[in-house]
């Protein structure tokens, strides 16, 4: 990796091959991983993400698709690694492990497993997978130890364990880890995918290099870091300079004031320096703090170049403060089981600063939030065997400046992370998905209004253990409408008790049930876009028609009155109502 910059000259097609060749690796692992795993958050949801990086800990490649947030948290790794054991410190066959909160601050389960790549005897390369495991023990069950009060009573802490040395596996430390997880087949089975799709892309980088040279390989690499930060540097030159603040807030512990999320965004032709700085410090017993670039590096890279293939050189021309001791660079043993909780706000209030410079592209916020987090665990008697259910329920993104937000989608820090199947749910364990529909007026009310959240109800045939805290972090802060567009409905989640009449608000993150217990989780609407009353009264016919809106609705946000029958247009009754409801608005 120590060549100089421009020892090799590259071919136009050989650099294109190149450039394709190196994503499609960290592709092929993907495929490797989600086929071989064995828990359903990987295999159906999605949540992981295989890499390549250099000696040095920069991203040559991830999978397309691969979730965003953990994008930052990789290359934090790797050269934490390389400083513990030294470069000379790794060997063919090593296997490192790695989910430790002082160096990336995530929930315990998502798990980092990596390998070193060698070509005739020399480090050239690291190959990584980092994926959401089902269970580490504590109180991590699902997704992360939220109810626990330390990293560790959320679950096991493993800082940089070579689990595997030159090829040999330490049974000892194996046994430790299967020891004090609750289900250790899964575990290890996913243990065993990530390994094989590290293994895969460390040989499929050493044919690379086989083929056209090691010079010529990673001389491509600088380049196409080169020319990424190039076009990073091209979009954001085209943004008026300046300082561009808003702010937002996230949720707390019950009891205590929320977290605040201060941006402040400056633009210097093509430089862009995102100052976090103004964010709350971290909190102890909070699980909330995180020790991550991501938020930041989420929003430059979809303002800049949202559709590139991710490398290093998309973060080349970007500046981050993030001081230590920030809630967003918490230093350990602060408690991070909620560390994503603030990112989807942090993306949105730095697309906010720049509502006013970038008019035609900014879109009113999204859901905020990244899923409502389904968990459902206990002993499946006909089966006799333990079981972990899992699924994310997606919310709804904010209007755009030229159509509705998008209806019940993944959060734009979550890449391509999806729900669970119903069919798999109800095949893998013990329950019964009742429901999976829109939630109707969830969304914001604009011109182009906001997308729709979910509405799933699920219930259990078993006494079993519940993930069942509320869909996010905002329930002070509703997705924001833009340009006098309406805030999305925020989202909750609600408990139906066997035997008891009505349900009950939930506002605790673990639910023991009994069998029959059902739980319905209900995701925020995005913001709106735009006034409502300008809307095309077709749409909002349409809307009705289709259920996404109550005529209730389409009467009191939009200024539409519809037929006894809610199937036509009243146009003279619409014109005198919208007429009436601006004179209201303007006064």
């Amino acid at each position: 990796m120590n060549a100089p910059a421009n020892s090799v000259k590259l071919d136009p097609v050989t650099l294109e091959v190149l450039r394709n060749a190196l994503p499609a690796i960290s592709d092929e692992m993907s495929y490797d991983l989600q086929r071989t795993s064995y828990n359903m958050m990987i295999y159906e949801i999605r949540d992981y993400c295989t890499a390549l990086l250099d000696v040095d800990g920069a991203l040559i490649s991830q999978n397309i698709g691969g979730v965003s947030h953990f994008v930052a948290d990789l290359g934090v790794v790797v050269r934490d690694g390389v400083e513990r054991f030294g470069r000379d410190g790794f060997f063919p066959g090593d296997v490192i492990m790695h989910n430790h909160q002082a160096v990336a601050g995530q929930h315990l389960n998502n798990v980092v497993i990596y390998t070193p790549v060698f070509h005739e005897d020399t480090l050239v390369a690291f190959a990584v997978v980092r994926a959401h495991w089902a269970d580490v023990g504590g109180l991590s069950t699902g997704f992360g130890g939220t109810g626990a009060y330390d990293p560790w009573s959320e679950g096991l802490q493993v800082d940089q364990l070579k689990i595997y040395e030159k090829g040999e596996p330490d049974a000892k430390c194996l046994k430790l880890i299967r020891d004090n997880i609750r289900y250790p087949e899964a575990a290890m089975g996913d243990l065993r995918a990530q390994l094989a799709a590290c293994r895969l892309g460390g040989s499929r980088f050493c044919e690379l290099l086989d083929r056209y040279g090691v010079e010529t390989v990673l001389g491509a690499i600088r380049t196409i870091y080169a020319e990424t930060e190039a076009k990073c540097r091209a979009a954001v030159a085209e943004i008026p300079d300046g300082v561009y603040e808003a702010e937002a807030t996230v949720d707390a512990a019950r009891g205590t004031p929320p977290y605040q999320i201060k941006v402040k965004v400056t633009v210097s032709g093509s430089d862009m320096e995102i100052d976090l700085s103004g964010c709350s410090p971290q909190r102890e017993n909070a699980g909330i703090n995180s020790r991550t670039y991501a938020g930041a590096y989420i929003a430059y890279k979809a303002l800049t170049a949202p559709m590139e293939p991710l490398n290093e050189g998309a973060f080349g021309a970007l500046k981050v403060v993030l001081p230590e001791g920030n809630m967003m660079m918490a230093k350990f043993p602060a408690f991070m089981a909620s560390w994503g909780s603030s990112l989807p706000t942090v993306v949105d209030t730095v697309w906010r600063a720049f509502a006013e410079a970038l008019p035609g592209r900014i879109p009113a916020a999204h859901s905020g939030s990244l899923g409502a987090p389904f968990a459902l665990s206990g002993f499946d008697p006909g089966r006799k065997t333990g079981f972990v259910a899992q699924s994310i329920e997606a919310g709804g993104w904010g209007g755009w400046p030229d159509r509705d937000g998008e209806d019940v989608s993944m959060s734009v820090c979550q890449g391509d992370v999806r729900n669970t199947p119903i069919e798999t749910m109800e095949l893998k364990a013990p329950l019964v998905v009742l429901e999976r529909a829109i939630w109707q007026d969830s969304a914001g009310s604009g011109k182009f209004r906001g997308g729709l959240g979910a509405q799933t109800t699920i219930k259990s045939l078993v006494d079993s253990r519940w993930n069942a805290g509320p869909p996010g972090h905002r329930s002070s802060c509703a997705p924001w409408g833009l340009r006098g567009g309406k805030p999305g409905v925020l989202g909750h989640t609600l408990i139906r008790t066997p035997g008891q009449d009505g349900e009950e608000l939930s506002l605790v993150p673990r639910v023991f049930g009994v069998a029959g217990t059902e739980v319905v989780y209900r995701t925020s609407g995005g913001g709106g876009w735009g006034n409502p009353l300008e809307r095309d009264v077709e749409r909002v016919l349409y809307d009705v028609v289709e259920g996404y809106i109550s005529v209730g609705k389409a009467r009191d946000d939009y200024g539409v009155v519809l037929t006894y029958n809610g199937k036509a247009v009243d146009m003279a009754a619409t014109a005198a109502l919208r007429a009436e409801m601006g004179l209201q608005k303007a006064s």
